[in-house]
């Protein structure tokens, strides 16, 4: 028996590649973290985009602690063990009846990292729901060889390169991961998955933490960094980046710029073109 999963929600994880949902915060503290996240918005008149989408836990003390909260750590560690790493944090923010969407791709293309124990928690801060274009997954994906991918580089896509599975999907095999404000959908680093346009009036907002253990290695840069976040790292395969003690600390925006610089070199290596969306 797991801290948050039991045995038969690992036995889906492990064989279908995700499960969901998963309480982590309650509905005021949800809001709570969006208000936080749209002050921030509002102070520098304009959405969170580019290189501040990714690893802004190490900008702001309230993201960090989203990266940090025990809950989603205990259900981390069950599938992944006690020592743990964040590798990244995304934004992903559809605006009400807007195009913006994420094609099908899988994730582990593009990580540059020498293992499939790489598990994202998303967590959804306002709802996640069919009309606002929650996440769909391909059940078991992630258990088959990766599928062949092509950059497409559409501005409505959200994804850093414009990356889409090449082959037909089946879209009837397709489960929804519809989340409240709060809650948490995981899933594994092979899982293909996309989301559609946000036809609701609401914003679709989502925060993507991925997790993995010490033991993983970068195989396309040096110096990738990670943030441990429980227990120890005994390999030092990454540069270990410390936790903010305010938001936007100098010395912490200059690193934040040097790490989202590797972490794009590691998304877009052998891409044709490159965009800062990250």
């Amino acid at each position: 028996m797991g801290r948050i999963l039991d045995e038969a929600a690992l036995t889906q994880y492990q064989g279908a590649g995700y499960y969901h949902p998963v309480d982590i915060l309650t509905p005021a503290e949800a809001a709570d973290y969006r208000a936080r996240l749209e002050a921030v918005e509002r102070a520098q008149g304009h959405p969170i985009v580019g290189p501040q989408r990714s690893k802004s836990h190490l900008l702001y003390t309230w993201v960090d602690e989203l990266v940090r909260h025990p809950r989603i750590l205990d259900a981390v560690e069950d599938i992944i063990g006690p020592d743990i790493l964040c590798w990244n944090s995304v934004w992903w923010i559809k605006e009400p009846m807007t195009a913006s969407y994420v094609a099908w791709h899988q994730d582990r293309l593009y990580v540059g990292l020498d293992t499939g124990d790489f598990v994202t928690a998303w967590l959804a801060l306002s709802p996640a729901t069919s009309e606002s274009g929650c996440m769909r997954i391909l059940p078991g994906s992630h258990r088959d060889p990766l599928l062949p991918h092509v950059d497409h580089f559409s501005e409505a896509n959200m994804l850093s390169r414009g990356q889409e599975i090449s082959v037909p999907v089946d879209e009837e095999r397709a489960v929804e991961m519809a989340l409240r404000p709060g809650q948490i959908s995981l899933h594994n680093v092979g899982l293909a998955h996309a989301s559609a346009p946000n036809r609701s009036a609401d914003r679709r907002i989502g925060l993507s933490l991925h997790f993995i253990p010490p033991s993983n290695r970068q195989l396309l840069i040096e110096n990738d960094t990670a943030t441990l976040v429980r227990g120890d790292d005994r390999y030092g395969h990454f540069t270990l980046t410390p936790r903010p003690t305010r938001d936007l600390d100098d010395d912490l925006v200059r690193l934040h710029e040097a790490a989202t610089d590797r972490f794009r070199a590691v998304v877009f290596t052998d891409a044709e073109r490159v965009r800062r969306r990250f």
